[in-house]
């Protein structure tokens, strides 16, 4: 396989300034895309996931009970997990079990298969800087192997401050509608992801992609949304230097 379609892509953000700051388009993260019976339970994350993953699936005109999915995030359900450590810590020691429930790094895709009634396989991977990328190639080697199309969300909510002073401060979930192979009428084509060296990061994004991670999928993002020729993109600003052709 030589490439891959993009067939649609959405952004969710809760932070207005990173909104007014992008050069596509960036929803906000609306709770009502969550089903009603569910939404106590949701979680900043879960407003990103559901908000860009459903903005996705409308753009690409897909059905998301029939399709596969992929979520990455670094930190996943992030603040409920720091909720238990504190519980925890305390005298009792007692802990929720509905929040124990909800501080697995799966919790996103859960959610989302059972509000979508979704029966297709569920993925959720973590890869620190490298996040976005290992999500692309999941993708990539996913749709290689089996054919068809998935959906590819990555994630992350706001962490808390004390954790990593100046890190994790910009929420943000991006959608990718993907299929194996060339697709008529589809947004664009994506090569395989490589690792080498790459020209460098955005420099106007480079300390808050350090700070956030999953903000690496900027670059891909203005790209698909603006248009242009062929071109070589960083999709991840870790030493690692992974990047992706892409081409209409």
């Amino acid at each position: 396989m030589e490439s891959i379609s993009v067939l649609g892509f959405a952004a969710s953000a809760s932070d207005d300034g990173l909104r007014d700051n992008l050069s596509f388009r960036c929803v906000t993260a609306h709770r009502e895309t969550i089903p009603v019976a569910l939404r106590r339970r949701s979680s900043q994350a879960m407003h990103l996931v559901f908000s860009a993953a459903s903005e996705a699936c409308v753009q690409a005109r897909r059905s998301p009970e029939a399709l596969p999915v992929v979520f990455a995030s670094v930190a996943g359900e992030i603040q409920t997990t720091d909720q238990l450590c504190r519980e925890l810590a305390k005298a009792d020691g007692l802990i929720s079990p509905s929040a124990f429930h909800n501080s697995v790094q799966n919790a996103a895709a859960g959610y989302w298969s059972i509000a979508r009634q979704c029966t297709q396989p569920a993925s959720a991977l973590a890869a620190g800087q490298d996040t976005f990328a290992m999500a692309l190639l999941e993708a990539w080697c996913q749709l290689a192997g089996l054919g068809g199309e998935l959906l590819l969300v990555c994630y992350d909510e706001c962490w808390p401050g004390y954790l990593m002073p100046g890190s994790g401060r910009s929420a943000l979930a991006c959608a990718l509608m993907l299929a194996a192979g060339p697709v008529e009428g589809s947004i664009a084509r994506l090569g395989r992801p490589q690792r080498g060296t790459i020209p460098a990061f955005p420099a106007e994004w480079r300390q808050a992609v350090d700070a956030m991670p999953v903000l690496a999928a900027i670059p891909l993002l203005e790209w698909l949304a603006n248009g242009g020729a062929g071109t070589v993109l960083p999709i991840s600003a870790s030493s690692a230097g992974w990047w992706l052709e892409a081409g209409i």
